[in-house]
């Protein structure tokens, strides 16, 4: 390692005084013109840590559904997971050291990682289309290169599509061909081959509006879409041509304001989705023919999927065993549906994908989905060759049956959430079901619910357990939320302290808008309920 080097390196990229950064499980995210160092400093960690996996590593330079200002990075690791924990301990680090503790902190997480120096590095690269994403992927790159590692600069990617490409190369063409092509090929050909019965059926017409939020989304479906035009036609809006990346439009938008994006015309039951800014998230929408709308979000694409899925297990009469992974965020009704009606497991985890998509790792088929519509399905490698093998060796129905799985496996990205992976299935099988967006939207009446945001001085007096669901500190919060449930029916709720910043996020959830109204009143009431014992000032 040539320290000298990256000091006369870093100097050219040098760190804001009193910047204070923290990776959490959307890597770094904050105003562009604050990141330079960062990215410098992300191009050098991704060499150690490929140095250490002997594998090549991704970095993704995204702010995926933040105002078009911001910017972010995020490292992948080998099978496009997101880093390790310790590593994002060590990515923290870096970030934060001062310009003369960069040798040591650079030496310190070598040593502690146990990282071989003289180990050849390969790293990949992808950004989104924001302005400031060209000039950031540079300051990757003089990171990456001033430690002697090897590159390849993909350039204008989706976030996901990263995730897939790291994955195809450290599995040696196991998962796919690591380029553009490979991507748009592998899922266009298993989404063909699976709806071919359904096109065939004479629903040949298939038409989605697709809000793309001005992001890289709308480009790189438009570059897809021949692949897969056959049976479906998908008409962009929000585009990029004009408006602001995530302004008014993207998937984060619709679900937080619960209405239709800006710069969309919506018929009566048009079936319309949206992605975020970097296309790994999906939410779908129509609106009713009295013009009322109706939000489609992750936890009914879980619903979707999952049922299929089971569906499809039960005609091979396999026992496979599938689990839906969702978070506390998570509707109740969502829940209820799954346990008591399609009599599929349940699971729940902390917040964040990462989280999720560790606990889908322990089924056969493991369906993860936030809210948001952040989500995939991921498949052990017992159920890919089972499915393989029974796709080969049934007959008639059966193996129809087991072919549909199989090509199910080829179209989900297993690597990340993906909105184009996730538009195509979910396209796919409301068309083998012969569904419209109305039946699916009625399989499950979500509870109303309301979510919110408190001022704190210090998030970190609370403290939770049971997946976030229930507060440990301060003492009598716990208490406080149990005697506000307990006044209504099918009624639950919980607070988190933010990871990232002094806020603390309340959620509750009941049988009806009017018995349990979260005015105005009754959300400062709840705040200070069960907020007020933690012996600070709400600001």
């Amino acid at each position: 390692m040539d320290l000298d080097a990256i000091t006369k390196h870093s100097a050219l990229h040098i760190k804001p005084n009193g910047l204070i950064l923290q990776y959490g499980t959307a890597g770094f995210r904050a105003k562009a013109e604050h990141l330079d160092h960062v990215m410098f400093r992300m191009g050098l960690l991704a060499v150690l840590r490929s140095k250490q996996t002997k594998s090549t590593i991704g970095v993704m330079v995204t702010a995926s559904h933040n105002p078009e200002e911001d910017n972010g990075v995020k490292l992948i690791d080998p099978l496009g997971e997101m880093l390790a924990p310790s590593w994002e301990e060590h990515a923290t680090c870096l970030a934060n050291a001062e310009e003369q503790d960069m040798q040591r902190v650079l030496m310190d997480i070598s040593e502690k990682a146990a990282v071989d120096l003289q180990r050849k590095a390969f790293v990949v690269i992808g950004r989104d289309t924001r302005p400031s994403s060209e000039k950031l992927s540079q300051s990757v790159i003089d990171g990456i290169t001033v430690l002697g590692g090897q590159f390849h600069d993909y350039g204008l990617l989706t976030t996901p599509q990263l995730h897939y490409m790291v994955c195809c190369r450290n599995t040696h063409g196991g998962y796919g061909t690591a380029t553009i092509e490979g991507y748009y090929q592998k899922l266009s050909k298993a989404f063909v081959e699976l709806t071919k019965q359904a096109f065939c059926s004479g629903d040949e017409n298939r038409s989605l509006k697709v809000d793309c939020a001005n992001g890289i989304g709308a480009l790189k479906l438009r570059e897809m879409e021949h692949y897969f035009s056959q049976g479906l036609t998908v008409q962009l809006f929000n585009d990029g041509t004009k408006g602001k990346l995530n302004h008014l439009c993207g998937a984060d938008f619709v679900k937080s304001h619960q209405k239709p994006p800006q710069g969309m015309e919506m018929k009566s039951n048009e079936r319309c989705c949206s992605f975020d800014g970097d296309a790994d998230r999906i939410v779908y929408y129509y609106r009713d023919t009295d013009g009322q709308f109706h939000l489609i979000d992750g936890d009914k694409i879980a619903t979707l999927i999952s049922s299929f899925l089971k569906e499809l297990l039960l005609e091979v009469e396999e026992s496979l065993n599938i689990g839906v992974v969702q978070t506390a965020y998570a509707n109740g009704s969502s829940t209820r549906y799954l346990e008591e009606v399609m009599k599929v497991p349940v699971y729940c985890t902390k917040t964040g994908v990462k989280h999720l998509h560790h606990k889908a790792q322990e089924f056969d088929i493991g369906v993860y989905f936030e809210a948001n519509g952040h989500g995939t399905v991921l498949f052990s490698k017992a159920a890919e060759m089972k499915i393989k093998q029974l796709a080969e060796e049934l007959e008639d129905k059966k193996r129809k049956a087991a072919k549909m799985l199989e090509n199910m496996i080829n179209l989900f990205n297993q690597a990340a959430g993906d909105a184009i992976s996730d538009m195509l299935v979910i396209e796919a099988i409301l068309a083998l079901k012969g569904l419209t967006v109305q039946q699916w939207d009625a399989l499950y009446t979500d509870l109303p619910n309301r979510q919110l945001k408190v001022k704190v001085v210090d998030r970190q007096l609370i403290s939770t357990t049971d997946a976030e669901r229930r507060a440990v500190t301060p003492p009598g919060l716990q208490e406080a939320i149990d005697d506000l449930v307990k006044k209504y029916k099918l009624s639950r709720a919980f607070v988190r302290p933010s990871g990232t910043e002094d806020v603390v996020r309340v959620y509750a959830e009941a049988d009806s808008q009017a018995r349990f109204p979260m005015t105005s009143k009754c959300e400062r009431n709840l705040q200070w309920r069960t907020l007020g014992r933690t012996g600070k000032q709400i600001q």
